[in-house]
Parts: structure tokens; C-alpha cells; sequence
């Protein structure tokens, strides 16, 4: 499996705008939002590629790139140049034209000196922008094994579900033969046994690299392309396996997340990301950030431990109360009119409860949550600061913003409007550096 690994070229695609996920990619692109706490969005594509031991990534920016940039210098920059290893970050070059980025396609099109130079015999192309956890050699094998010329990484989805994603249909030797751009659900070719649900595409590609050469050519001569893996390269490549042109293949998705049902989300809009988002901290997480043998790696804040202070009427219990409780109330649990204190949540470095609650929510580095005040079912950014007695719930408030003491968020959704985005699933968003 090593000798494979080294005939492959990793591209990932993360210049994409984002705009469903405004306004949290209104100063960056969406690969770099943040999420779960520490973390970028793209870290787990990446982390996938360094955990299948893929060591030579090549990363395609376009959109507001500079945080996104600054990210993979200062988290990504561990492997060894020495030994041919890097993840590099690649602006439009525009060697096809005068223009940037048109499409997924395109922006590798403009790379091709770049893949040329690599001589991989297969070229791996994955989405920055999408949650999970997938261990790569499978679907290389997968590609190997069957002389796939195109793979297409595939997920099971409700067929109600299907409008969102591309989806395939595949015949018993999971050969693709049909190719369905966001169908409605009665135009949905159901998976073979399994009427209820369908085959989406992950945005996950392995090429040959001749075959890629070839399809990308053709699509940069077509002037009614849109210039999209999804829309143009893949479909056009079905439909020329008839004529026995390409050998275009679909692989089921196996999960390295083993927490049940396979984890596999597109965070594309503002009520996905924050669904997404409160998976990590249900008592058992639908995604488990702690699994040590499939680590995500990230930008290490340097920033101290977190810090909970005030316990007024929570004085330290005594031994002999310790022991009543424990007899008598076994379930006893107090609140005190001032309490630095944190339940079912993420709290990052730097962080300080100082006097308030916070619940069920994940908070980023350095973030202060001053006295009573109260955060429930919410995502806050780095360095945001809750005044006293503000109260916030369902909401996502992005970097650097300071909240009035007494300010309420999402508790009037009427008001919040006015001020705020709020989602279709009512979750109220405020901006990077918003003014309140």
C-alpha cells in the first residue's frame, strides 16, 4: 500500500465563497470558519489526508483567503520538506485565461502545471468544507482494484434529503450509470435494496491522472461548461461510459468515526454548521473529537488553562456533608446567585466563567463570560466578551465582539432581526467586530 500511496497527488478544493454561510464568511472563506472551538473546517479534510499517510497536499484559495492562509502556515506547517512532504496553498494562477477561479473544475484546469510537475499516477480531490472523519486507502484501493478511470466517493442519504446533493445510480458492481444534479425526491433513484434512501455524492474524486488530463481539456473547450466536477465533469464522464470512453465507479463511504450511523455533513448553511456544531457536545457526541488514534490537528492557541471563579453560596463542601448528600440527596444540585460554571460544553484556553452559566454551548479561546450572565445552546468565537447580566441563547456570535452588560440575544427573535441575521431554524448570528 505504500508504493500507492506515493503515486498520489492530494488537491483539495477550498476557495469556495460560502454565501449560505453568511455572515460568518463574510471575512473569510468557508474552509476557515471555525468550528468546534479549536478548530477550522478544513482540518478535517486535512487531517484525513495526513492520517492515510497522503503527504503531498496541494491546497486551491481563491476567496478571502489571508485567514485561511495564515491557518495552514501556522497549524499545518509540521511535515518534512526533506522528504518531499508539504501542504501547499496555490492562488488562481490563470494560465487558462484572464480570469479567477470559474468553477471546481476550472481551478484545477489552472493547476495543471502543478500536478504535471508531481507525475502522480492517480489525483486525489476532495471538498475543505465538509465534516467527517475517512481513512483514503479504501477508496484508493477501491480505484486500483476495479481499474476505476473515475471514482466517486458516495454517501447513503434520505431520499427526502436528495434536492441538497448530487446523486448516483449504480448498477451491482457499483459502476455508475446514472448521474442526478439535486433531484426532487420522485425523480431520486433509490439505492438497489434500500428504497427509502439514495446514493449522494461527498464531492470526493480519485482520477486517473491521464483520464483527468482528458476530461478537463474537453470541459475548458466547452463553452457552455460551467466548469464543475459536479455538474459537468462527472455526469459528461457517465454518460461517455457507454460508448466505452471511461470507467466511472462509486464508493460507499466507510466511517473512521465508529460512534453509530455514518458521520458525514455538509455545514453549508447557517442551521447545518450550528446542528453540526452541537453534535460535539451531546453527552455521547454524534462526532468524537477524542479518538487518539484518528487525531485532528489544528492551529495551537497559545493561550492558559481555562478558568471558572466565583461559587458564592457553593462554599467547599465538608466531608461529613459530602457524606449526607451522598446518602440523603443523592441527586441535590444548587444554584447560587453567582457561579463560574460550565455544563455540557467546550470551553477552549484562555477562557474565563467568571460568575456565569454556561450551557450546552462551545466556546473558543478567550473568550470571557462575565457575571450572571447566561449562555445557553450557543456557539461563541474567539475573544468575544459577555457582560454582566447578558443572556444568549441560540445564537453564534463570530470574533471580537463585546456584548453590553444586560444585552439579550435570542430570546426576542422579533428584535434580533432587526439587528442580527437569524436563520430559517431561527438561530441568531452577529457578525465579526459587530457593535451592539
Amino acid at each position: 500500500m505504500p508504493k500507492l500511496l506515493k503515486k498520489v497527488l492530494v488537491i483539495v478544493l477550498a476557495g469556495g465563497k460560502g454565501e449560505r454561510l453568511e455572515p460568518l464568511t463574510r471575512d473569510r472563506t468557508k474552509p476557515a470558519v471555525p468550528f468546534g472551538g479549536i478548530y477550522r473546517i478544513i482540518d478535517f479534510t486535512l487531517s484525513n489526508a495526513i492520517n492515510s499517510h497522503l503527504r503531498k497536499i496541494i491546497v486551491l484559495v481563491q476567496y478571502k483567503c489571508i485567514s485561511l492562509n495564515r491557518h495552514l502556515r501556522e497549524g499545518w506547517n509540521f511535515l518534512s520538506t526533506a522528504l518531499g512532504e508539504y501542504i501547499e496553498p496555490i492562488s488562481p494562477q490563470q494560465r487558462t485565461g484572464d480570469h479567477w477561479y470559474l468553477g471546481t473544475a476550472d481551478a484545477v484546469a489552472q493547476n495543471i502545471y502543478s500536478i504535471e510537475k508531481e507525475e502522480p499516477e492517480y489525483v486525489l480531490i476532495l471538498a475543505g468544507d465538509h465534516i467527517y472523519k475517512m481513512d483514503y486507502n479504501h477508496i484508493l484501493r477501491f480505484h486500483r482494484d476495479t481499474n476505476a478511470d473515475i471514482t466517486v466517493s458516495t454517501v447513503e442519504v434520505p431520499r427526502q434529503e436528495a434536492s441538497r446533493y448530487g446523486t448516483v445510480e449504480v448498477d451491482a458492481q457499483n459502476r455508475i450509470i446514472g448521474f442526478q444534479e439535486k433531484p426532487q425526491v420522485q425523480e431520486c433513484k433509490p439505492m438497489p435494496g434500500h428504497p427509502e434512501f439514495c446514493l449522494a455524492s461527498m464531492g470526493i474524486y480519485v482520477f486517473k491522472t491521464e483520464v483527468l488530463y482528458k476530461l478537463l481539456k474537453e470541459d475548458m473547450e466547452d463553452p457552455n461548461s460551467s466548469h464543475d466536477f459536479g455538474r459537468d465533469i462527472i455526469p459528461k464522464a457517465v454518460r461517455g461510459q457507454n460508448s466505452g470512453k471511461v470507467n466511472v465507479f462509486a464508493f460507499n463511504f466507510i466511517d473512521e468515526n465508529k460512534q453509530g450511523p455514518k458521520y458525514w455533513r455538509d455545514v453549508g448553511t447557517i442551521d447545518a454548521y450550528y446542528e453540526a456544531s452541537m453534535d460535539l457536545i451531546s453527552v455521547s457526541p454524534l462526532l468524537n473529537l477524542y479518538d487518539k488514534d484518528w487525531p485532528i490537528h489544528t492551529t495551537q492557541v497559545q493561550a492558559p488553562p481555562p478558568k471558572f471563579v466565583f461559587a458564592e453560596g457553593h462554599p467547599a463542601p465538608t466531608l461529613a456533608q459530602e457524606h449526607n448528600d451522598k446518602v440523603n440527596h443523592p441527586a441535590k444540585v444548587g444554584a447560587g446567585p453567582r457561579e463560574g460554571i460550565a455544563l455540557d460544553s467546550i470551553i477552549c484556553q484562555g477562557g474565563i466563567i467568571s460568575g456565569g452559566r454556561v450551557q450546552n454551548s462551545i466556546l473558543s479561546p478567550n473568550v470571557r463570560v462575565n457575571s450572571y450572565a447566561s449562555i445557553y445552546q450557543s456557539i461563541i468565537f474567539e475573544g468575544v466578551t459577555v457582560g454582566r447580566y447578558a443572556r444568549i441563547r441560540r445564537a453564534i456570535i463570530d470574533k471580537d465582539v463585546k456584548i453590553p452588560d444586560g444585552s439579550e440575544i435570542g430570546y426576542n427573535l422579533e428584535q434580533d432581526r432587526k439587528r442580527f441575521v437569524v436563520s430559517e431554524g431561527d438561530v441568531v448570528v452577529i457578525s465579526k467586530g459587530a457593535v451592539l
